[in-house]
């Protein structure tokens, strides 16, 4: 039994493309974690897509370098690992399913990195995370009820009830990315058809971009994508909108209804009094915000009924997942 938690902790972000790690104090005041967040060590790798071996094989590899770095700068030890990983997460860090991590299932993260590493491990939603970063350290802290996104390849979420974490029975809660809205519409990872995230996420921003593309709605587009309708990427639209292309802007803001729906749909059940939206397609800025927040009056149920609702981008960045999975290691382990 840990009788106190360990005052360096590494957090990892996992995503389907690339694996964060850091090094922070998890002892230290908020206050004093205004530099970077008081991060002490990161280091970036790109996620290994050939089976669950390799991959623990890259995350412990990822603390062992880690470890190094903060040895070497202070001569501190690293006292627990805290791991984000995408998909659905149970109490006991096994990830059973995760459609952006293909061929990963039922994996025992917890126990497996553990031995791998030789330390006490706690894996959480990666979302989920993320959310328990901003509550604790990002501007929207001092709110209690706050529905916290991340727009990505997918979609996240983590909720915060009565200032907790709302994970729910299993600990499954905050995957509205599947929440279907159109039973009919374009298939996902997941095996269903027409889920939020094929029309809110950056995978979502890019299909919608190809259609229009083809439409032949958004010359410029396919212009940035060197001529191929079907190499459009998200990254192409919100260039383009930043520029003023018409066509671009029509897509920005037929995306932003879409996130504004699945998020009003939420904020139905929730009643949550801040959204907090990150993740990578919100670093386009007021690009991606402008039109979200334009739409989400239109579409809440209630709206002139309810307090203002705002609806605001993420303040920590990239940083987010890892340090909240830190956080929520050290303590788990108090």
């Amino acid at each position: 039994m840990v009788e106190r938690a360990p005052s360096l902790v590494c957090g990892i972000d996992l995503g389907g493309t690339k694996i964060l790690g850091v090094v922070i104090d998890a002892t230290a005041p908020s206050g004093s974690a205004v530099d970077n967040f008081g991060i002490i060590a990161s280091k970036r790798v790109p996620t290994p897509h050939d089976g669950q071996e390799t991959l623990i094989a890259t995350l412990a590899a990822l603390v062992a370098d880690l470890t190094a770095a903060v040895q070497d700068a202070s001569g501190g030890e690293i006292g627990a690992v805290g791991l984000g990983a995408p998909g659905l997460v149970d109490r006991d860090g096994v990830l059973h399913t995760g459609p952006n991590l293909p061929g990963i299932e039922d994996c025992p993260f917890s126990d497996r990195l553990g031995s791998a590493t030789g330390l006490p491990v706690a894996v959480d939603n990666d979302a989920t995370c993320a959310a328990w970063a901003e509550h604790e350290l990002g501007r929207f802290g001092g709110h209690n009820h706050t529905l916290f996104l991340t727009l990505g390849t997918g979609i996240g979420a983590g909720i915060t009830v009565k200032g907790q974490l709302l994970r729910g029975a299993n600990g499954y809660a905050g995957e509205p990315g599947h929440m279907v809205l159109d039973p009919n519409g374009p298939p996902c990872p997941c095996g269903r058809r027409g889920c939020w995230e094929r029309y809110a996420s950056g995978s979502g921003l890019a299909r919608l971009a190809r259609d229009a593309a083809h439409a032949g709605r958004a010359p410029g587009l396919v212009e940035l994508a060197g001529g191929d309708p079907e190499a459009v990427r998200g990254e192409h639209v919100t260039t383009a909108a930043s520029r003023g292309a018409p066509g671009a802007l029509e897509i920005m803001a037929e995306f932003g209804w879409w996130v504004a729906l699945g998020i009003a749909n939420l904020v139905a059940v929730l009643d949550s009094e801040v959204v907090i939206i990150g993740g990578g397609l919100v670093e386009a800025g007021s690009v991606v915000m402008d039109p979200i927040r334009a739409a989400f009056g239109d579409v809440l149920f209630g709206a002139r009924a309810r307090p203002a609702i705002p609806v605001e981008q993420a303040s920590m960045g990239e940083f987010a997942g890892a340090i909240g999975a830190a956080l929520l290691a050290a303590q788990r382990l108090r």
